[in-house]
């Protein structure tokens, strides 16, 4: 099954996830945004980078997305202060767009490990990071990324590495190839999330939510009319797995379930209630691969959810993890438990 709506979507505090896209030159960036782009039922905004030569479907972007920023200057990460990155998420993220997400695509010469400090450090108040996707090159990627002993750095920035171009390797190689890709990136980032995809064929819920899961009915469905032009295939689909929360979760058991995800859960999002010495608070969380961000929410929502997704999750012991949060109670006092939520909701401020 995949997750579709975001059950925090309607909250008015709710801030936008920022996601990167980045790889090397030729890496097949645009090819996943725009197969991100094709995503039925998501309002997206795309910042790209007029550095090089950027082949963004204008047609599929200006039918699916508000309002897309152009950022010029050079790479995203080198921008003075960051100021045309701000200013270009501050747009986006407006309440009135109703934006599910913000793709950015980097320009090949951005070092990821930059971006993601940029977007973490923004200035615009209503986005969060939301994961840095990095796009692998398989069939050229030991000639042009990975030409040094050490495993490159950029790896280690990654949330997602988004394997590709396998296909067009000799079939003799390919496994040996892709084995050796993936040794390499785990050297420099055991507990990044790998997936292959051919053309950039992801599932859209390993990236981001969307208020629904057709197209608008009050829009022209352009990305399904370019979905069937292009004969997309369908995409392998990530796994997800929810529970209701009835009452208040114990906080310390909660930050255990943030810090360390039932195995292969890239993303973790839900509603919680948690009791403190003044009463209840509620709580919106998200996880994406090892980034906690933990936001207040106006008011404890009635019942709670919480959803874990990946592509090699399983179901049953994820299922099993957050049905034992469901079933814990909340009601006792937890004061340890509470420095620790409140520490990483620091943290994400």
């Amino acid at each position: 099954m995949t997750a579709q709506h975001d059950p925090a979507g309607s909250a008015p505090s709710r801030r936008i996830p920022v996601i990167a896209i980045t790889g090397f030159l030729g890496a097949g960036k645009t090819t996943l945004l725009n197969h991100l782009l094709r995503a039925p039922g998501a309002r997206l905004g795309v910042v790209v980078n007029d550095f090089g030569s950027i082949n963004v479907d204008a047609t599929l972007v200006s039918g699916q997305i508000d309002e897309a920023a152009g950022i010029s200057g050079g790479c995203l990460c080198c921008l003075p202060d960051a100021g045309g990155l701000d200013d270009a998420l501050e747009r986006l993220s407006h309440p009135r767009l109703r934006i599910d997400a913000i793709l950015i695509e980097a320009s090949g010469v951005a070092e990821p490990g930059a971006l993601a400090r940029v977007i973490r450090f923004s200035g615009a108040e209503r986005v969060r990071p939301g994961g840095i996707v990095e796009v692998v090159d398989a069939y050229e990627h030991f000639r042009t990324v990975d030409t040094h002993p050490a495993p490159p750095a950029r790896y280690g920035a990654a949330t997602l590495v988004v394997l590709g171009k396998a296909d067009l390797l000799p079939e003799d190689e390919r496994a040996d190839t892709v084995a050796r890709i993936r040794e390499r990136v785990r050297l420099r980032n055991p507990a990044v999330h790998l997936v292959e995809a051919e053309n950039g064929r992801i599932d859209p819920a390993l990236v981001f939510d969307t208020a629904s899961a057709e197209d608008p009915v009050d829009e022209l469905p352009l990305a399904r009319l370019l979905r069937q032009d292009a004969g997309e295939h369908d995409h392998a689909h990530a796994e997800a797995v929810s529970v209701a929360l009835a009452g208040p979760v114990p906080p310390g058991a909660l930050v255990d379930l943030l810090e360390d995800p039932p195995p292969g859960a890239y993303r973790i999002k839900g509603r919680v209630r948690v009791r403190g010495a003044k009463g209840e608070r509620g709580y919106l969380v998200n996880v994406v691969g090892a980034s906690v961000h933990v936001q207040p929410l106006p008011d404890p929502p009635e019942t709670g959810e919480l959803v874990a997704i990946g592509m090699h999750l399983d179901p049953s012991e994820a299922h099993a993890r957050l049905r034992a949060i469901a079933e814990a109670s909340g009601e006792r006092p937890d004061p340890a438990g509470l420095r620790r939520l409140r520490r990483h909701r620091r943290l994400s401020e």
